[in-house]
């Protein structure tokens, strides 16, 4: 075990924490547990407050391109009030309940490179230091999987996957972004479509499926995206042909092509203005939605790497796999650290 030094305004010498995440991935909406190990210094400190973050790396469109930043998207308290002597080893014991839009992270074990993390903040001596960031990893709810599963047996295959800065117009969306997994689609498709990104919006009753389309433009038009949402229970898993819902699906994408093609938008994305990343309060664009369809401007916006997974076709993306997508995740935490450090 690893004790990450803790610095800030305690200095050298100070109180040290390692947060230890109980194995395997949680579920969206589950409950993540672990324990906070914490050290003392050369003297006798109060611990005021231990705060856990969940962070993630999301992407924000800006007028001079995209930029990439950490969001908070959660905090919860897990212990404090308690006096730590110099050297003393004390092990907190902590649970969380995870938010239902949590993205997710791996699929089948395979990572889609979305990078999300908790990070511990002590509070001692009236001052607050970020002294431990670990990975995150979450795998998708049974009806996340049943969908992304009928897309790969249906021949689409996956690209990418990326978290978005913004909010879903006309939805229930609790969290400050959401998550885009980009997929291929197969042959039959591709006359009419270049990709298509699934976002999955869960709540307790369920989820909300919402596609985006990038249609291909004509001789004389430009390629538009065409948008369309459906309503899931979490018990529909078992009772469902899935194969025979994205088929339906991506009937009602192909004949809003036909209907929007030469319409004017029923929504468009607004840029990203101003602000910062950071907490879930700083302001971010809407990405705007219909009640059943719509469409805007632009390609869609799936940047991140992409490695295969399991139940839609493996390939590679950029010439990226999927050792190089763990690579970029370790990276991630480690220049997050790296800044914990000068600061």
């Amino acid at each position: 075990m690893v004790f990450k030094r803790l610095l800030g305004s305690l200095g050298v010498g100070g109180p040290t924490v390692d947060t230890v995440l109980d194995a395997g991935a949680v579920l969206p909406g589950g409950s993540l547990a672990g324990q906070v190990h914490l050290r003392g210094g050369d003297a006798d400190f109060t611990i005021e407050g231990i705060t856990l973050e969940l962070v993630a790396r999301v992407e924000a469109e800006h007028e001079d391109g995209e930029h990439e930043g950490v969001v908070v998207f959660d905090r919860v308290a897990v212990g404090g009030n308690f006096r730590l002597a110099a050297g003393e080893e004390r092990s907190v014991p902590f649970g969380m309940t995870l938010p239902w839009e949590t993205p997710v992270t791996e699929l089948h074990g395979q990572q889609l490179g979305v990078v999300l993390g908790v990070r511990t903040e002590l509070s001692v001596a009236g001052a607050r230091d970020k002294g431990d960031l670990d990975p995150l990893a979450v795998r998708p709810l049974p009806v996340q999987e049943a969908v992304l599963e009928a897309f790969g047996q249906s021949g689409f295959g996956f690209r990418s996957a990326d978290l978005e800065l913004g909010r879903i117009r006309g939805t229930d969306q609790r969290l400050p972004f959401y998550q885009e997994v980009e997929l291929t689609p197969p042959a039959r498709y591709a006359h009419a479509l270049n990709e298509i990104e699934v976002t999955f919006l869960a709540h307790p009753g369920g989820m909300e499926v919402i596609l985006e389309a990038d249609k291909r433009g004509g001789l004389f038009t430009e390629g538009q995206d065409v948008i369309t949402r459906f309503t899931v229970s979490h018990q529909d898993v078992g009772h469902r042909d899935w194969n025979a819902e994205i088929d339906a699906w991506m009937s009602r994408l192909v004949e809003h092509r036909e209907s929007y093609g030469s319409h004017g938008a029923y929504g468009h994305q607004d840029p990203y203005r101003g602000g910062r990343f950071g907490d879930a309060g700083h302001q971010h664009g809407e990405r705007h939605h219909g009640e059943e369809h719509g469409r805007r401007s632009g390609p869609g916006m799936g940047t991140v790497v992409a490695a295969g997974a399991a139940g839609l076709a493996v390939g590679v993306v950029g010439g990226m796999v999927a050792a190089e997508v763990v690579d970029e995740v370790g990276d991630f935490f480690e220049g997050d650290e790296e800044e914990d450090d000068e600061g």
